[in-house]
């Protein structure tokens, strides 16, 4: 496979980082300053918010970073080893961690929703829940495929 080849992918993948990277710099302390105007005696809810974003983040970007990984050993032709099941474990961990955070932070959906009477701001993070599940899922269908072409590439080269 040329080396180009996954050049489109891996230019996605940059470009995916860039609009999360300028929502955590603008518009997180935006929201949590707005949660903070909406919840005056509960000043500690506008820091949970920047706890829940940015934890968010960190598990988002590792994901990007393993899946350049996964999309370099497709271009040096290792795409049928253990490092891309590894790299789809990971993807896969992170994934349900964000999954899992965003459970965790629905309360704060809520209270944003409830105060400023607008529903769909918990249907944005039941959205963003489930879009991680899914990729969770994926990844781990990905991951079993992988796993059990690189048994049949092992007995098939132990064969010859």
């Amino acid at each position: 496979m040329k080396r180009g080849s996954t050049l489109f992918l891996k230019t996605t993948v940059i470009l995916m980082g860039i609009p999360v990277l300028a929502l955590c710099l603008f518009r997180v302390p935006e929201i949590a300053s707005y949660m903070a105007e909406l919840y005056p005696d509960h000043t500690y809810l506008k820091y949970l918010v920047f706890i829940f974003f940015y934890a968010t983040a960190i598990p988002f970007y590792f994901v990007l970073y393993q899946t350049f990984k996964l999309l370099r050993y497709i271009d040096k032709q290792v795409a049928f080893s253990e490092f891309s099941v590894a790299a789809l474990k990971k993807i896969k961990q992170c994934a349900l961690t964000i999954s899992g955070l965003y459970v965790l932070g629905m309360p704060i959906f809520y209270l944003i929703a409830e105060r400023d009477d607008a529903p769909g701001v918990i249907i944005v993070g039941l959205m963003m829940m489930i879009a991680a599940l899914v990729i969770t899922v994926f990844a781990a269908v990905l991951q079993k495929l992988l796993q059990e072409a690189i048994d049949i590439k092992s007995e098939n080269d132990l064969t010859v």
